[in-house]
């Protein structure tokens, strides 16, 4: 793994109550036992920025890339794409497990693109776990006078997860169009953020 993520770090951050994981039958029998897999059933996510897909009620078993999109629109789509496992859900595309790389991908069936999105699931939670974080515990000033200071902060901190991310993973924030690219610049702009959040001004954007 990339990166050093376990369940108790994240318990301790979020709570159980906020963690959601799959379960080993959820995954096809040829990825269930990859590492990938393994991180999704055993540490689990922190909800709220991304969301894990459901299983299905009858089968028990995650959805395929080809049972969410028609594969044959994706023209950069990998060989056997389709039958990877779509474990979540960021902004408009459907995140897959490719069980042989590690690699997350991510397929916007809108744009009819597929792009890799993280080098194994490890970077996933690592990227997932820091933003919610920082949408949590990020205070706002009461003083609208500190506004713009607030902001600048603001864009530190989302700068700064970057930064970290990209000199072991460059693929979340390879550009700026990446999904968390997007998701970070809506976090600078005071996007994202709840109602009751520390401060207790309403959210920006």
């Amino acid at each position: 793994m990339l990166f050093d993520v376990t369940r108790s770090e994240l318990a301790d951050i979020f709570g159980e109550d906020r963690l959601a994981a799959l379960p080993a039958t959820a995954f096809p029998p040829s990825t269930a036992d990859t590492e990938g897999a393994r991180l999704l059933q055993t540490v689990g996510i922190p909800t709220g920025t991304l969301w894990l897909r459901e299983a299905d009620e009858e089968s028990g078993r995650l959805s395929l890339v080809h049972e969410v999109v028609d594969i044959g629109d994706f023209e950069d789509a990998a060989e056997g794409a389709g039958e990877w496992t779509v474990i979540g859900w960021l902004l408009n595309a459907h995140l897959a497990l490719d069980p042989v790389s590690g690699q997350v991908h991510a397929f916007d069936p809108d744009e009819e693109t597929v792009r890799e999105l993280h080098t194994d699931v490890s970077s996933l939670v690592q990227v997932t776990l820091r933003f919610q974080r920082l949408l949590e515990e990020f205070t706002f000033s009461d003083d609208d006078v500190d506004e713009e200071a607030d902001f600048e902060r603001l864009d530190d901190e989302v700068e700064r997860i970057r930064e970290e991310t990209t000199a072991i993973d460059p693929l979340p924030f390879q550009d700026d169009e990446t999904l968390w690219s997007v998701v970070g610049q809506e976090i600078a702009m005071g996007q994202r953020f709840t109602g009751n959040r520390p401060g207790g001004l309403p959210p920006y954007g």
